[in-house]
């Protein structure tokens, strides 16, 4: 899978490097490029943001830096027959779709993904006008409040879509039985000692009765998505 993000804070992305998602990209499974927005601009200031029309606080980011930025990768990725004529372009905001381990595990899928992280009011909503010329567009929430720019929200989605790539985590049968893959949040592990600090772990699992071990889990499941996300229980 081949990665695009366009930031004026490029460095933000510097921890890409690291952990699995850095093996992975040492090892060719993924491809991440960070692109640095004011490289798109012409002016000595670098400028990417301008007043909005029709009045109101904060700044907007310029259409053109962002058309620049997309062209340049649009057409860098038309060169590589790997990778398809249409990236699915992915921009951050509040007022996206919520993002889902459904969403992880469908974009997952897509051989090119772009991710352009906004800044101060948003991007000049022509700009998604214009991506959707060049590929599919998707604006993405990681839910129901508002950061100061998409960084860390494409962060997070980089890292959800990233691991769930064949390859990236070393034992696929661990990304099974996680969080939201059943549509229950994942039962309590526990690992040696059996005692600590006068807290045992639950005999059910030092049992070696692997049948009943499941069914405990499977309720354990049940019971912690009914006090923490009910929200996820059929009514």
């Amino acid at each position: 899978m081949r990665i695009d993000v366009v930031s004026i804070f490029p460095a933000f992305f510097d921890v890409l490097e690291v952990s699995l998602l850095g093996k992975a990209r040492g090892n060719g499974i993924l491809d991440v490029r960070i692109h640095d927005l004011r490289d798109a601009t012409y002016d000595r200031h670098r400028t990417v943001d301008d007043t909005p029309y029709g009045g109101g606080a904060g700044m907007v980011m310029k259409a053109d830096p962002w058309g620049q930025a997309l062209d340049g990768i649009a057409a860098d990725a038309a060169e590589n027959p790997a990778i398809p004529d249409r990236p699915v372009f992915i921009f951050p905001s509040p007022a996206g779709a919520r993002f889902t381990q459904a969403t992880a595990r469908e974009l997952a899928t897509a051989p090119h993904l772009v991710f352009g992280c906004g800044r101060y009011e948003g991007i000049d909503e022509r700009v998604f006008d214009y991506a959707a010329t060049l590929g599919d567009v998707r604006l993405i929430s990681l839910g129901d409040y508002v950061l100061n720019g998409g960084e860390v929200a494409a962060m997070a989605m980089i890292e959800a879509i990233g691991r769930l790539i064949p390859g990236v985590v070393g034992n696929p049968e661990s990304l099974v039985e996680e969080s939201h893959e059943d549509g229950l949040l994942e039962y309590p592990s526990y690992t040696k000692p059996a005692v600590w600090r006068d807290r045992e772990v639950p005999a059910i699992l030092l049992s070696g009765n692997h049948g009943a071990i499941a069914a405990w889990r499977r309720e354990q499941q049940v019971v912690r998505t009914r006090e923490r996300r009910p929200d996820l229980l059929p009514e």
